[in-house]
């Protein structure tokens, strides 16, 4: 096999208390790679479609985490990139970590996989620093193993795959300004009270409990984020009215995507996710913003072979 073509799904990071650890993957919404041997050593960005990005390998995300997977390698022969993008950069659903993904993911398929997929994250996340100024994976885990992800540690790599219940299904809604991951960091506090670390770590364990045991009454108590959401939710206009309207709407909760502006919740049902879909419309139809909005089942394959 020399071509291949591949679906790099958008994710969910954060998921409210899960600060730079947690996060899940989307179905609904991704982007589409074609990655192909060449005579011609080294890694070649050919062609991107959508959003004006750098074809210089150095300067592109999946340009960068393929370089660190080739370095990596003892071949005569290069790779060509093709970059279908619907997922908007700065949008907060992983579009950065899925450029870094795909192009990886297609290029350990050709060879006829010989790395795992922490090793695969691991060439990743060399991509995603280039976007986000520092090296974390709670957007590529996602997108690699499917599903919810929680990244127990970064160096050294580890990644621990946790259930999702069957009938959960996420809505989000992507307000059509960018926010870069860059500048949602910098308005972050350096420090934060030992009240507020103990109520977050509490949260985040009886999340993972919570989908562990498919418990929907303590997924909806879990989620809440009382470190980080109080400082970039300023940055997401009427993001107090979307999150107080969702669950009005029956949501189980709703926080941040990533850092933004996307704002995510999740529900029990797609009837329920389609409701929290039209309270969202409600709410931004009158803003004056553009914006889309996405339904979704969790998706636990993660990136996959088109």
């Amino acid at each position: 096999m020399n071509e291949i073509k591949i679906f790099s799904p958008a994710t969910v990071a954060n998921v409210a208390c899960g600060f730079d650890v947690l996060g899940f993957c989307l179905d609904s919404i991704g982007d589409e790679m074609v990655i192909r041997k060449t005579d011609k050593k080294g890694i070649h960005i050919t062609k991107i479609k959508n959003f004006d990005l750098p074809y210089e390998t150095e300067l592109n995300v999946a340009g960068v985490s393929a370089l660190a997977m080739y370095d990596a390698l003892d071949v005569d022969f290069g790779f060509e990139i093709e970059i279908y993008k619907n997922i908007k950069p700065g949008s907060g659903i992983g579009s950065s970590a899925a450029s870094a993904v795909g192009s990886v993911f297609g290029m350990n398929e050709l060879l006829g996989r010989p790395f795992n997929k922490t090793q695969l994250t691991e060439f990743a996340i060399k991509g995603e620093a280039l976007a986000s100024k520092c090296e974390h994976a709670d957007n590529l885990a996602p997108a690699l193993f499917g599903g919810f992800t929680l990244v127990k540690s970064v160096s050294p790599l580890k990644i621990l795959e946790i259930p999702s219940p069957d009938n959960l299904y996420a809505t989000i809604i992507h307000p059509q300004i960018e926010i870069k991951t860059s500048e949602s960091r910098a308005v972050l506090p350096k420090e934060v009270a030992l009240s507020d670390a103990i109520a977050q770590w509490a949260n985040l364990g009886s999340l993972v409990h919570a989908l562990h045991t498919s418990d929907y009454n303590l997924i909806s108590d879990s989620l809440k984020d009382v470190i980080v959401e109080p400082y970039r939710s300023k940055l997401i206009p009427h993001f107090n009215d979307v999150k107080q309207a969702v669950l009005n709407a029956g949501a189980l909760g709703a926080g941040i995507s990533g850092s933004g502006p996307s704002i995510f919740s999740l529900s029990i049902g797609q009837e329920t996710a389609n409701k929290v879909k039209e309270t969202m419309q409600s709410v931004y139809s009158n803003t004056g913003i553009e914006f889309d909005i996405h339904v979704s089942k969790i998706n636990t394959q993660g990136v996959k072979i088109i």
